[in-house]
């Protein structure tokens, strides 16, 4: 059965360690909510403590979905997201429940808002080719070739090395980057809410996060990792893309110091929240709020939302 045409599934979006994940379970718990996770790493068992995925007890205290749903070796696209979230989706609303939708992976929000892309499938040798020159020429050097040609497309890759080879992939099969290909429709529609810290603010949270990701075992998670997939093999399998993992890895190997290692990760979570931001704001259309401000705006959404269902 389609959702009523004015049901809006709420959604909850923030940089890395701003709290989105504390503010969406606050709410889960107090207006009894399911939440559907929108995060690329989260979806991997085994990498629970470097992704800050919510602890077995949150997750028996409210129901979450989307979470430990691939093996670590295993390919994991935005297709297959889009396939499962709307599913979660659909399934919560059946049993008369309101859905929240939460995470940080705005590529993998932007296809839930505009529907699957309609990209033609991958080609193996053209796309074993590219990695091939991403590993001899550099992400850097393959960006450049997109921007020369489509700036907008090359914003969209994020730094990317997985997008960036199938965006390379596609345009040198059809001459057109992905972006051209257009979407399906969505199976739902969505209140986006979008909030962020001052940056001082979100830098401490930022540290501290590391911290204590340290101290709760992140280098022997990154081993653990290692020892099922190559830390070295390129381009980087994707449960190595995910941030900081590289470095809990030198940690544990002892080629980095706990302090370096944190100072470099803050480093590239504080580049990654600017870059978050920005396609908040270019690709979900959302308006960056404060924190008081979204939880408000998300209980509203969360109202109509379950007014609309069950009636």
């Amino acid at each position: 059965m389609p959702p009523p045409p004015a049901l809006r599934i709420p959604l909850l979006t923030a940089p890395t360690a701003a709290g989105k994940s504390a503010l969406a379970l606050q709410l889960a718990l107090e207006l009894g909510l399911e939440l559907v996770s929108a995060d690329a790493f989260t979806v991997y068992r085994g990498l629970d403590i470097g992704t800050a995925k919510p602890t077995p007890t949150e997750q028996q205290a409210a129901p979450h979905h989307l979470l430990d749903v691939a093996g670590v070796s295993e390919g994991y696209d935005v297709a297959r997201y889009v396939q499962q979230a709307e599913a979660a989706i659909g399934g919560v609303l059946e049993r008369g429940r309101v859905p929240l939708v939460v995470g940080g992976t705005t590529f993998y929000l932007a296809a839930l808002l505009r529907g699957l892309p309609l990209t033609p499938p991958a080609d193996p040798q053209v796309r074993a080719a590219v990695e091939a020159e991403l590993a001899q020429r550099g992400l850097d050097a393959l960006l450049a070739d997109i921007a020369a040609r489509d700036p907008a497309e090359a914003a969209r890759m994020e730094r990317n090395p997985r997008r960036v080879v199938r965006a390379t992939e596609v345009y040198r099969r059809t001459g057109q980057y992905p972006g051209s290909f257009g979407s399906r429709p969505p199976r739902f529609q969505y209140a986006v809410s979008a909030f962020t810290r001052p940056g001082p603010e979100l830098e401490v949270r930022m540290t501290r996060r590391v911290q204590a990701m340290f101290a709760a075992g992140w280098a022997g998670e990154a081993a653990w990792l290692a020892a099922r997939l190559d830390p070295a093999t390129l381009p980087r399998p994707t449960a190595w893309q995910a941030l900081g993992y590289r470095e809990a890895w030198a940690v544990h190997t002892g080629a980095l110091g706990e302090p370096e290692a944190t100072a470099r990760i803050v480093l590239a979570s504080r580049q990654y929240a600017k870059r978050q931001l920005t396609a908040m704001r270019s690709q979900l259309g959302a308006t960056i709020l404060t924190p008081p401000e979204a939880e408000t705006r998300l209980r509203g959404d969360v109202t109509a939302a379950h007014k609309l269902n069950v009636n």
